[in-house]
């Protein structure tokens, strides 16, 4: 059977960024109506920290053994089973109750949604480790993030008018049934026979091996990296996903049409540093031995410098100049997602590569497990830009660890 051509690899890709869309999109409403939905149901600052903890715990329990579970059906297969169950889940956010049973159901409602998403970077990561070759993998993974900022670009506008006119629960509802059209896209760029054989088996790299169980593959030099990073930046990004329409209402008295209208600018710039940065290590890559990926030092220490940024949100005395800050900052924490991924992926054996996904997906969960209610605490008893300022400490021993072990790490 003829391989994939280049055109048919890439369309593949896309449609994996866009599930990566579909999942944010549905997780991140909740995000963008936060200043409507902790008012209307009575949720305090710390009780809505525990609700994201809430979604990232489910995800951390269900991405591990997701990723094990398309390791063994794919991700053909496995992705549209995931994308209608957490569109489902996602709708049912419409039944909320009010204030006192409401906090409850949210929180059920969050815990399922985060173990049905938990398949989505696994089933994403596969399509595209599977989908191209080794010298466009880097470039694949920084494609592949500007799907979690798309969908944080359409919901702001999307949800703030469907509130707007309906009230935040058939928000949720219109957002999850959005997310619907990408089933049909999906089985229909799959259905060619090349397709099935590129998605169906892992391809022939230059880390061939059996599948490794996890308690292998969790001690493997590469995978240790890609946490250490994924832990130091998931804390930033968790607050600007997440509570940065808050910090714009608390500091700018602004209205939630008016978030409508804002918050497409991070994301954007998120898109432009994944896919540059991911196109700066591809290039990079292809000087390099397929057996010895390039070290992305220099573009880790650009997208480090980016990301620091965040200390200086405060700074902004405007909404767009905060806004402007904001997207600074996510501009770095974009770059650094797309190079450790691509970076641990390209360092372990095929067939697990859905499984070491899974585990990065569950390092970035811990991160939010933990700093969620601590981010909720701090602006209640601080303010946001002293929690800014810790985040921002809180990223350079971690990326120092992915850049600077590879010596001992090997």
């Amino acid at each position: 059977m003829p391989p994939l051509t280049k055109p048919q690899a890439w369309t593949l890709a896309i449609c994996a960024t866009l599930t990566m869309a579909v999942s944010y999109a549905d997780r991140q409403a909740l995000a963008v109506l936060s200043p409507t939905v902790t008012r209307e149901l009575q949720i305090s600052e710390t009780a809505y920290g525990w609700l994201l903890s809430a979604f990232s715990l489910a995800y951390l329990v269900g991405a591990p053994l997701a990723g094990r579970w398309l390791d063994r059906v794919g991700a053909r297969r496995g992705l549209p089973i995931a994308v209608l169950l957490w569109s489902t889940i996602a709708a049912a956010h419409v039944f909320l109750p009010g204030p006192g049973a409401g906090l409850w159901a949210l929180l059920a409602l969050r815990v399922m949604l985060g173990m049905a998403e938990s398949p989505s970077f696994p089933g994403a990561s596969q399509t595209v480790h599977r989908a191209l070759p080794p010298q466009d993998r880097p470039r694949g993974f920084g494609v592949l993030y500007v799907g979690s900022s798309l969908g944080a670009m359409v919901v702001p506008p999307v949800a703030s008018a469907l509130e707007h006119r309906f009230g935040f629960r058939f928000a949720f509802l219109g957002v999850a049934a959005v997310g619907l059209a990408w089933l049909p896209i999906w089985l229909w760029v799959t259905r060619t026979p090349a397709a099935r054989e590129a998605l169906d088996h892992p391809p022939d790299d230059a880390v061939p091996a059996p599948v490794l169980p996890l308690r292998v593959l969790v001690r493997q030099p590469a995978v240790l990296r890609g946490v250490c990073v994924a832990l130091a930046v998931a804390p930033m990004m968790s607050y600007a996903l997440n509570w940065t329409p808050k910090y714009l209402v608390a500091t700018f008295h602004l209205s939630q049409q008016a978030l409508g209208s804002l918050l497409w600018l991070p994301p954007v710039v998120y898109d432009i540093a994944s896919i540059g940065f991911g196109a700066w290590q591809a290039r990079r890559a292809r000087h390099a031995p397929l057996a010895e990926p390039p070290v992305p030092i220099l573009p880790g220490l650009v997208a480090l410098t980016l990301a620091l940024a965040c200390a200086l949100v405060p700074l902004g005395e405007t909404p767009w100049a905060a806004l402007v800050l904001t997207s600074v900052a996510m501009a770095g924490g974009g770059a650094l997602f797309a190079l450790f991924t691509a970076d641990t992926l390209a360092r372990v054996p095929s067939a697990s590569v859905s499984a070491t996904a899974g585990l990065l997906a569950s390092a970035q969960a811990v991160a939010y497990i933990a700093v969620s209610p601590l981010i909720g605490y701090g602006v209640e008893v601080r303010s946001h830009g002293f929690v800014l300022s810790m985040l921002a400490v809180w990223l350079v021993p971690g990326v120092g660890v992915w850049l600077g072990a590879r010596k001992r790490l090997t």
